[in-house]
């Protein structure tokens, strides 16, 4: 399992980067559940829960309006195989590192692939 939360993003391109996820892995929420707008002067943070498995449905490239911070956490295996689905539909650029004993956390930068 994992948690996947992003931030400085519009709902449109949140949702995008939740529908590719979702398309390649089962997640804790349903396809209906997309990301609300926020009012302007709130930041948004939008967070799921996803468990990667190594069968997945790749994606081919989606177009974002603007960048998105994603962070990752959770068991290696299951961080690496977020970080390759996003990989798949986005250009990605890490961003920072931690790792611990047992989980590790990515932060990253998403974009439209060119």
């Amino acid at each position: 399992m994992a948690t996947v939360s992003l931030a400085g993003a519009s709902r449109k391109d949140a949702a995008a980067v939740f529908g590719v996820l979702r398309t390649a892995f089962p997640t804790d929420s349903p396809s209906s559940d997309v990301p609300r707008e926020q009012p302007a002067d709130h930041p948004a943070v939008w967070t799921a829960e996803f468990e990667p498995t190594q069968e997945r449905i790749p994606t081919g490239p989606i177009p974002l309006k603007g960048s998105v911070s994603a962070t990752l956490q959770g068991g290696y295996v299951a961080v690496d195989q977020l970080r390759e689905a996003l990989s798949a539909a986005f250009a990605v650029r890490e961003r920072g590192t931690a790792s611990g004993d047992q989980e590790k956390e990515v932060d990253l930068r998403l974009g439209t692939k060119r």
